[in-house]
């Protein structure tokens, strides 16, 4: 079963790329593996508690991993994958091609998801929400609150924020662009809140080789 690729139009935007720098992607998949990602990755998927029959999107799906891992162990599970990067998704596609599983890719942005209100159960984001400007994260919650249904759950695990000796000089130069100085864990629940979504909180934490990260856990009103 192949992966699809949906709007595959070209756009003037800019974005960071999942590795930091776009000549990185080649490298990105097996230094995440290094890094500890597959970890972080188990643990988000636990978290979201996915039940047969409900639809999940991955926003910033990159390379697609944790796509594939969330239909290779909810086979009943609609997964759908968004990335700005075509040349991410198109190893994305490639993988899911190897793995014989199905699942929507798309080329987006998400502080414009390209799908109606209340379309997922689920939306989750690994290590990509400090890859945001100030205003696109505000835009992006927002976003995610509306594609939601009630009672669907937001899933997000991010690098928490910059402070002293939690982040390396190899984080330092991934993320040169200040992107962790308002990551902190209060930042994201008033920022969570201030989109509408409710029961914001912090549930837990766990390191990779780049630094400390926190999981995190917010619903849309029922």
């Amino acid at each position: 079963m192949a992966a699809s690729v949906r709007g595959e139009h070209e756009t003037s935007r800019t974005f960071l790329p999942a590795a930091g720098h776009g000549f990185l992607l080649p490298l990105y998949d097996p230094f995440t593996k290094i890094i500890g990602a597959d970890k972080v990755r188990r643990a988000l998927l636990d978290q979201a508690t996915l039940q047969p029959k409900q639809r999940a999107l991955e926003i910033g799906c990159g390379t697609g991993t944790l796509t594939l891992a969330i239909k290779r162990r909810h086979p009943d599970v609609d997964v759908v994958g968004l990335d700005p990067d075509s040349k991410a998704l198109d190893r994305a596609r490639r993988k899911a091609q190897r793995a014989g599983v199905a699942i929507q890719l798309d080329r987006g942005f998400s502080d414009e998801l390209p799908y109606p209100e209340t379309s997922f159960d689920r939306v989750l984001s690994c290590l990509m929400f400090h890859h945001l400007e100030d205003d696109d994260k505000d835009a992006t919650l927002r976003e995610v609150r509306r594609v939601l249904k009630p009672g669907g759950r937001l899933e997000m695990v991010d690098f928490a924020g910059r402070t002293s000796g939690s982040h390396g000089p190899l984080a330092r130069w991934l993320h040169s662009h200040e992107r962790l100085r308002d990551n902190s864990e209060e930042q994201i629940l008033r920022r969570m809140t201030g989109a509408g979504l409710a029961g914001a909180t912090c549930v837990g934490s766990g390191s990779l080789l780049l630094g400390r990260v926190a999981y995190y856990q917010a619903s849309a009103p029922r």
